[in-house]
């Protein structure tokens, strides 16, 4: 399936009432299914005034990495940095944080509400580089949704 065909479901989903962690795992299981390259899909967001990420809903593998300091790993860095992170090989970051052998690559979207990041979707991929442009401005305009439910 096509980022433009899921676009208009992740618009159905965001927009049904159900409580928001339904919605968000409604959307971890329909990018996980329906892209290939997505092996792993959940959501961190900040935890209360912490200067950490919480593991929100996801689907994949279990993780042990349901807290993340800000500043480690790659989910941690881009609390910090505000910018999408795109790892083509995750063996060549000293930053990383191992969640399973088999994950070759990851990708990174901060979430903003009213401006400031609260948030951010996860994926990883079995895949060695896998995320093109097209995986980038499709997960943003998934975040730019999920601001929406959020804010």
């Amino acid at each position: 399936m096509t980022f433009e065909q899921l676009k208009p479901q992740i618009d159905a989903i965001t927009s049904n009432k159900t409580h928001v962690d339904e919605r968000l795992l409604e959307i971890c299981k329909l990018l996980e299914k329906h892209v290939d390259h997505y092996n792993w899909v959940g959501f961190y967001f900040r935890n209360g005034n912490k200067e950490e990420l919480k593991l929100g809903p996801y689907v994949g593998a279990p993780t042990d990495h349901t807290i993340i300091p800000f500043g480690k790993g790659i989910c941690g860095q881009v609390a910090v940095s505000n910018q999408n992170f795109v790892v083509p090989d995750v063996n060549a970051q000293d930053n990383y944080i191992a969640c399973s052998i088999t994950v070759k690559a990851e990708i990174v979207i901060p979430i903003f509400v009213n401006g400031a990041n609260i948030g951010q979707i996860d994926i990883d991929s079995n895949t060695p580089d896998p995320f093109t442009k097209e995986d980038e401005r499709f997960l943003e305009f998934v975040t730019q949704k999920v601001s929406e439910i959020l804010s």
